[in-house]
């Protein structure tokens, strides 16, 4: 596991375990990375994304009051959301396909499963930086795109089409 210099990354851990931010947090800084900032709380990870330049967020889905769905949903989608790109990486315990679709729909760019294993993690932090997607500004969705494979002889309603010098992707029905 190298080849990469993690140790610049600004990373926001958001979980309300604090033996779960603990955990991961060695495994972080077994990887060089120092600057690991920490929430107990969505509303605490969302003041902290507008305090520090975050790389990207880690974040648990189950917590009270507001759940890591929702905080993903308003990191991409309030007016005074400091940065609705970062890449965010949801953490479930729960693996139902509707959970995991949750987490997409809600504008996640990785979903994996606890228990948390160096191993996964340093995959999906690999994938955000290797293979960041463009971002979707569709009716009822803002996000990065849910799509891994594109069929470029695609031409019917749901096309997207690229805003040009904006790095998002307009999608929609077209009218």
């Amino acid at each position: 596991m190298s080849g990469y210099r993690f140790n610049v990354l600004n990373i926001l851990l958001v979980d309300d375990s604090k033996s779960m931010r603990s955990l991961i947090r060695v495994i972080l800084q077994a990887w060089g990375i120092t600057n690991i900032y920490e929430a107990e709380d969505a509303e605490t990870a969302f003041n902290r994304l507008k305090e520090f330049a975050i790389d990207v967020i880690l974040v648990d889905i189950m917590m009270k009051p507001m759940n890591g769905i929702e905080f993903t949903k308003q990191v991409r989608n309030a007016e005074d959301s400091a940065d609705p790109f970062v890449p965010i990486i949801v953490i479930s315990g729960y693996t139902e396909r509707e959970r995991v679709l949750a987490a997409r729909d809600a504008g996640a760019n990785e979903v994996m499963t606890k228990p948390i294993t160096a191993k996964a993690l340093y995959s999906r932090l690999v994938e955000v930086i290797e293979h960041p997607r463009p971002f979707v500004r569709a009716p009822d969705y803002f996000g990065p795109d849910r799509r891994r494979a594109h069929d470029s002889n695609y031409d019917g309603p749901e096309r997207r089409v690229a805003v040009p010098g904006t790095g998002i992707i307009k999608g929609g029905r077209a009218g």
